[in-house]
């Protein structure tokens, strides 16, 4: 691997680490979500580190070249993370279309101090 692609790698990994570790910090960016983000910046900086690594996986699945590796990977990492926020955002609509039942239900049951006050005079009157 060329010396400035390899420099660039492992800036990028870095700066992908401190980026992480700054946004859970500041609680911009959840812990949970952040092991995906710490796993995949690790792999980065050990592949560009020691990159005959990258050239036995290269090897072991069949591909012609590293670069059709990573890409593989990359896309394989893209599939993962939006099946996995299409898991997320399901479950939390579920979520919401109980919680907006449950509003409402509640809504019918206890109505309110003036409209319950208006209602008994009209009874009186009516009696």
């Amino acid at each position: 691997m060329d010396v400035r692609i390899r420099v660039l790698t492992i800036g990028g990994a870095l700066g992908i680490l401190l980026m992480v570790v700054e946004l859970v910090r500041r609680r911009k960016l959840k812990e949970e979500y952040s092991v995906l983000w710490v796993a995949t910046a690790v792999l980065t900086l050990l592949v560009s580190i020691w990159f005959s690594l990258l050239r036995g996986v290269t090897d072991f699945i069949g591909a012609i070249s590293p670069v059709s590796t990573l890409f593989f990977f990359g896309l394989l990492f893209c599939i993962v993370l939006l099946l996995h926020f299409s898991v997320r955002i399901s479950s939390l609509e579920r979520r919401l279309t109980t919680l907006v039942q449950e509003v409402g239900m509640m809504s019918v049951e206890e109505p309110d101090d003036e409209g319950a006050a208006a209602h008994d005079e009209e009874a009186r009157d009516a009696a």
